[in-house]
């Protein structure tokens, strides 16, 4: 596919879906002229929405994280994770008990809630019988790989319960060359080894765009030929928005890199509707 101009294409839309992890940033920060993209956005009157699998921090932790970058139209109710899915699945299936989480106590926020305990996977022991309903699976970080990685393997031997996936991602960009394991690859890893199903959340996933098309809605009547998903990924972001039947962007700012595109589209038979360098060229 040909490259083309992010500026020439956006103008065709009313409403854009951006991911986050390589389009906007990586892991060192927002990515340098991204805040003047949004200020092209805002003076076209083209509205933007931050769809991402990243269950790590709630809605205003991601929000102010491009705030203080001076990107002032990405409010809190501009950001649609797939940790709110999982939050609104767990409301309605638990009730009581204790959930067990991998992840830091900041994305923990996801699924604190009245009646229910929550408690790290690393301060879990093993050789204390509790009320366990659930595990989460909402980041990579807080908690040590080796140790409570085993101990979640023989948590699920012992208990049976639902193991939810707050993250579908399985790697994220570092750099413009280097990735890491995020938490779909950590699920990836464990579903088969205790040989239960896994439920997930996020991109692909229809249920994260209607998700996102019922919620962008209060903002004026949008229809889907006025949409844009732009993604770095074409198993997450560009295959949904395809299935969900809107346009896709897929950017060679992250986890694609440009010389590998033309293969990796061929291959996978994942078709993006426009091709660009990044969302600042």
């Amino acid at each position: 596919m040909n490259l083309s101009s992010f500026k020439d294409i956006v103008k065709n839309y009313k409403v854009v879906f951006f991911d986050s992890y390589g389009v906007l940033r990586n892991y060192k920060g927002i990515f340098a002229g991204v805040k003047e993209m949004f200020e092209y956005l805002d003076s076209q009157g083209i509205v933007s929405f931050l769809l991402t699998n990243d269950a790590s921090r709630g809605p205003k932790e991601l929000a102010a994280q491009f705030q203080e970058h001076g990107i002032s139209s990405l409010t809190d109710d501009k950001i649609i994770s797939s940790g709110m899915l999982a939050r609104e699945y767990i409301q309605r299936k638990i009730t009581g008990g204790t959930i067990v989480y991998l992840g830091t106590e900041n994305s923990a926020n996801y699924i604190k809630m009245n009646g229910v305990k929550t408690i790290s996977i690393h301060d879990v022991d093993l050789d204390q019988n509790d009320d366990y309903q659930l595990l989460v699976l909402l980041d990579d970080e807080g908690y040590d790989w080796n140790r409570d990685l085993s101990k979640t393997v023989n948590l699920l031997r012992r208990y049976t319960m639902p193991i939810i996936v707050a993250n579908c991602d399985t790697t994220y960009p570092l750099s413009k060359d280097k990735v890491a394991i995020a938490t779909g690859g950590v699920a990836n890893m464990l579903e088969p080894l205790v040989q239960k199903v896994f439920i997930r959340f996020g991109k692909p996933d229809s249920q994260m765009f209607s998700f996102a098309f019922n919620h962008i809605q209060q903002f004026g009547t949008i229809n889907k030929h006025e949409i844009l998903m732009v993604g770095d990924t074409l198993q997450t972001d560009i295959l949904g928005g395809n299935k969900f039947g809107i346009d896709t962007c897929l950017v060679l700012s992250g986890n694609t890199l440009a010389k590998n595109v033309d293969v990796a589209i061929t291959a996978s038979g994942i078709i993006p509707n426009h091709l660009c360098e990044s969302v600042i060229s």
